[in-house]
């Protein structure tokens, strides 16, 4: 009696594509990061590895409040920092107090922090109480620039702070990286349609942040079918 054999066939290069661009304009080539076990469909983000520095912090003319904004000495600016002009802008009278909000170059909000508690998400900082409170809508620019920006992808992180949290793209093939080196590699980071069954996410990640990242990649004209 002859025993059959079973074969499974393990994900390869491009095994998910529904359809791409022409001349190959779907894909571009990005450095793997350390540590890191992809394969090729797996959903990835990007985290910048880039030499940043604050060039400047100043505040609005018309600020009523007279506390001092101080950015932090040692690490002023964070993973994830985008380059351009951040706003600080405070939302609430009270006495020796305060709240601001904290929006990216992007005008997107990414936290807020009380007078006098410290900040740190992309730039780092404390606002101190004056002998004037801080009125609604007092303000600061925080200016922030990138200098050597690069860019490496690691599997997408919901979670995480740096990057990857964002969904930035679609291994193209199989790529592992030890704690010594990266690598290069294709990925897939517009105009293309992919099968969402071929799809390789991280563990752990709930339907709400799938469909998150899903509505990401949308946002990159790649088309989860």
């Amino acid at each position: 009696m002859t025993t059959g054999i079973v074969q499974t066939e393990t994900k390869h290069s491009g095994c998910f594509m529904v359809s791409e661009a022409e001349s190959y304009r779907s894909r571009d080539v990005f450095t793997v990061a350390l540590n890191q076990t992809l394969v090729a469909g797996q959903v990835i983000g990007k985290t910048a590895v880039t030499s940043l520095v604050t060039s400047s912090v100043v505040a609005d003319a018309g600020n009523t409040g007279n506390g001092v904004f101080t950015i932090d000495g040692t690490a002023p600016v964070g993973a994830g920092a985008k380059d351009g002009v951040y706003r600080v802008v405070n939302t609430l009278v009270s006495a020796n107090s305060g709240m601001f909000l904290v929006f990216d170059p992007d005008g997107v909000e990414i936290g807020r922090v009380a007078v006098g508690a410290t900040f740190n998400n992309q730039i780092k900082f404390v606002i101190a109480d004056g002998a004037t409170d801080w009125n609604i809508g007092d303000a600061f620019s925080v200016t922030v620039g990138i200098e050597e920006t690069d860019y490496q992808v690691a599997v997408l992180n919901p979670t995480a702070t740096d990057g990857t949290q964002r969904a930035a793209g679609i291994m193209w093939s199989n790529v592992t990286t030890d704690g010594s080196n990266t690598q290069k590699a294709t990925v897939v980071t517009r105009a293309a349609e992919v099968r969402g069954v071929d799809l390789t996410w991280p563990a752990g990640i709930t339907a709400a942040q799938q469909a998150e990242a899903i509505r990401q990649l949308e946002a990159l004209q790649i088309i989860v079918r």
